[in-house]
């Protein structure tokens, strides 16, 4: 049974672009180099979501494998002298990961975060730097066949017990990213915040902040290439993806993507599994600035549901007209949503692992994996509780089947943690 593939009411807003208003076949047949903005989300991925583009198709799953090295690469052997940094070097490692043949990226600068969380209070150490991802840009070769020269950031998701309680700090507090005008109505969630401006400032030799890092070698790149086309792209997995909001909003924001007498630099965000990051302040302005998400997501993964479980995008308006007065604090979802659905009751990790996610996007027509719902007569039990329950009663089972799910999945990390005397 194909998964249902839904989009977001976003997908359906108009553009002037002529570009952006190619009609459906043509997208499907012209060659990338032509309609690259149309899949970078230039028209909100309007007519390629559902069907889903076999164009768009393939380039989601470019930027997952690219996205994956992030995880093949970390080095979490704590013998190791690479351990908690990438185990090969900036040249080898797409190699390594096994995706050197994509598109000839070549990856210019890692990337550290600096949790700050201290697990340990006892022996107040400071938190070590870890590796979270990496920059690349595509080479001469290739820059025709994707159309444009396209600079790629990845970030992996929550690995170390430190991020798990980053993640776990869930509350909303301005971004204040641009000095010259905080905007204190844009929330974002606190933790995502810390490891995206933390850094190891009590060292003398420490690493500057994830943010430092990632907004100087950007600004190296985009003027080493200015005059050429050029995109933007950021992906991330969880946590990752929560990063990748940050850096898009961060860079338009401060109008890094903006060249004088030029054409903005598309942003665009390709999120795998990723949480709600900000309130509704926070994805005003992103729209307002013209950056692109597309979220790829599974209907069984409690971690697209976080935070703001409860309270959320669904609940700031009564009937949908009237904004209620804790709508600013209220977690919402940003952009275009690509929705899978998969469950796996012998492997319930799965319902958040990236390479099922990309596994998924490329079997749209076989996504129910071994012990699914449809192996255990899924479909008769959903028709049979049609008939049986009406539609609120069926909407509160709905509810605790995730409830059940999530604390599967978070029971998990917890187990985890107590292994590593963490709680």
């Amino acid at each position: 049974m194909s998964p249902p593939i839904t989009s977001s009411p976003l997908a359906s807003s108009p553009s002037s672009s002529p570009e952006a208003r190619l009609p459906r076949a043509p997208a499907a047949t012209l060659p990338l180099s032509r309609v690259w903005r149309e899949i970078q989300g230039s028209n909100n991925w309007e007519n390629l979501i559902d069907p889903l583009s076999p164009m768009l198709q393939q380039e989601i799953t470019r930027y997952g494998n690219l996205l994956s090295a992030s995880y093949k690469g970390f080095d979490l052997n704590p013998n190791s002298k690479r351990f908690l940094n990438c185990k090969y070097s900036k040249k080898s490692l797409l190699k390594e990961s096994g995706v050197h043949d994509l598109d000839g990226y070549q990856v210019t600068k890692y990337i550290y975060a600096t949790p700050d969380v201290n697990i340990n209070p006892i022996q107040k150490e400071p938190n070590r730097a870890r590796w979270i991802g990496y920059i690349a840009v595509s080479s001469d070769d290739s820059v025709k066949r994707l159309g444009r020269r396209d600079i790629v950031v990845t970030f992996r998701g929550t690995v170390t017990n430190p991020e798990w309680l980053a993640n776990l700090m869930s509350s909303l507090t301005p971004a204040r990213l641009d000095p010259h005008n905080p905007r204190p109505d844009v929330k974002v969630e606190s933790g995502f915040l810390s490891l995206y401006t933390s850094g190891e400032s009590g060292s003398k030799f420490g690493l500057e902040s994830c943010r430092e890092q990632l907004l100087s070698e950007i600004s190296r790149l985009v003027n080493k290439h200015k005059g050429e086309e050029m995109s933007i792209t950021l992906a991330g997995h969880s946590m990752g993806s929560s990063l990748a909001h940050l850096l898009a909003y961060d860079i338009a924001e401060l109008g890094m993507n903006k060249r004088r007498g030029e054409q903005s630099v598309p942003l665009t965000v390709f999120s795998f599994a990723g949480p709600r990051v900000g309130n509704l302040g926070f994805k005003k302005r992103c729209e307002e600035l013209g950056v692109k998400v597309l979220r790829i997501t599974n209907v069984n993964d409690p971690i697209t549901k976080l935070p703001g479980f409860l309270f959320n995008e669904n609940f700031r308006a009564l009937g949908g007209v009237y904004e209620l007065p804790w709508s600013c604090s209220c977690y919402t979802h940003v952009g275009v949503e690509l929705t899978l659905d998969f469950f796996d009751v012998q492997n319930i990790h799965c319902v958040h692992d990236l390479d099922t996610y990309i596994n998924l996007v490329n079997r749209p027509r076989c996504s129910k994996s071994a012990g699914t719902e449809d192996n255990f007569g899924g479909k008769f039990l959903n028709r049979t509780s049609e008939i049986m329950f009406g539609k609120g009663q069926r909407r509160a089972l709905r509810l605790k089947n995730a409830a059940i799910r999530a604390a599967y999945l978070l029971g998990s990390v917890s187990n985890h943690m107590l292994y590593y005397n963490i709680i």
